[in-house]
């Protein structure tokens, strides 16, 4: 096993982090939902030659997809665990995640009348919650077979996509727990819609990158490659995760004096996509996300400035790019803190009182 860092007691600002880390991926989700699957091609050809720079490009209301739907459910399925902790009373950590994912179901207007009916919570009466965002197949086929997937009974077991990993994040925010936990914790959940091994470990390494980050307090590559390194020791280790990440951190270090390009097509001759992928994958989406935000760290001028940065990086590519933008964007909130979100976009984003409240309790729940 890879040694894990010690982390103990939250940082003194872990409150920005908890907030910067989701409000950071609604904000990329927003601005790859834009875009949904278009080809790099599409993009310059409605946005020109730079591609998709801004929020400010929309031509209505700015929107966030399933991505950020999914995590503030993750959120409040761990707020109910906190609540039953504060009480005294264990629960099922796996088992209040599969409710609060049915929960969501329910909104997307899917009744599986063979699971258990969850008893309603606030967030479920939010109607910004129950607009359809093109969630993931999986995710839907997954939570529709009215049972609770698990490790030993998997469902989707070719499932790859990256529905499980775009909801991880907020696991990575548990402090007063090892990283081993949160990982443990983070693949068990994605074991709920998705049964194939990528997307679990997937899962699992994000959350193990965000945890680094948010309370252990490391540097983003420091962090990126414990990641890399935990992925690497799991049992049965998928090689194409590994693969992956290693590409992109290895590209990632290659000089990129033009880094405030959006799109970065010339990487060895090739384009990001090529050697990446597109971010449909689970470990696709994962290594795009860590490209972007490692390949623009050193160019960038301020917290902000990085964000823009890696996120215009982030979505102009063919394929997922509110997946991947929403991963990217999570990072380095958890990384920054709120002095990574861009004030503008802020002022542009849906139900930002939504998100600060949940991410909120979750801080009084964890922090006090």
């Amino acid at each position: 096993m890879t040694s894990q860092p010690a982390f103990n007691a939250p940082p003194t600002d872990f409150a920005s982090r908890v907030q910067g880390t989701l409000m950071g991926g609604a904000l990329g989700d927003s601005l790859g939902y834009l875009l949904t699957h278009d080809s790099l091609a599409t993009i310059k050809n409605k946005y020109g030659p730079a591609g998709l720079l801004d929020l400010s490009a929309a031509n209505a209301p700015v929107h966030f997809s399933h991505c950020t739907q999914m995590t503030l459910y993750t959120v409040d399925g761990l707020l109910e665990v906190l609540e039953w902790a504060n009480e005294g009373v264990g629960a099922d950590i796996n088992a209040c995640q599969w409710l609060a994912y049915l929960r969501w179901l329910k909104t997307q207007g899917v009744l599986v009348e063979s699971a258990p009916e969850p008893l309603a919570r606030w967030i479920d009466s939010q109607s910004v919650l129950h607009h359809q965002r093109h969630p993931a197949k999986a995710c839907l086929t997954g939570l529709g077979t009215g049972a609770m997937g698990t490790v030993f009974r998997p469902v989707n077991t070719e499932s790859k996509d990256c529905g499980a990993l775009v909801r991880s994040a907020p696991y990575g925010l548990l402090p007063n727990i090892p990283t081993e936990t949160v990982y443990k914790i983070s693949s068990d959940a994605a074991s709920l819609t998705h049964g194939h091994p990528i997307a679990r470990q997937s899962a699992g390494t994000l959350s193990w990158l965000i945890h680094a980050l948010a309370v252990g307090g490391m540097g983003l590559r420091e962090a990126a490659e414990s990641a890399r390194n935990r992925a690497a020791v799991e049992p049965s280790a998928d090689p194409d995760l590994l693969a992956r990440l290693d590409t992109a951190l290895t590209l990632s270090t290659l000089d990129r004096s033009d880094s405030s390009r959006s799109a970065p097509e010339p990487l060895c001759g090739t384009s990001l996509t090529d050697v990446l992928g597109q971010g449909n994958l689970a470990e696709e989406a994962l290594a795009i996300a860590i490209f972007s935000v490692l390949a623009t760290a050193n160019a960038a001028s301020s917290p902000i400035d990085h964000f823009l940065q890696a996120v215009r990086i982030a979505v102009n590519h063919d394929g997922a790019s509110e997946a991947t933008a929403s991963i990217a964007g999570s990072i380095l909130g958890a990384f920054y803190g709120e002095d990574a979100l861009p004030p503008a976009w802020l002022t542009l984003s849906e139900a930002p009182q939504l998100i600060r409240q949940l991410g909120s309790q979750f801080i009084r729940l964890t922090a006090g």
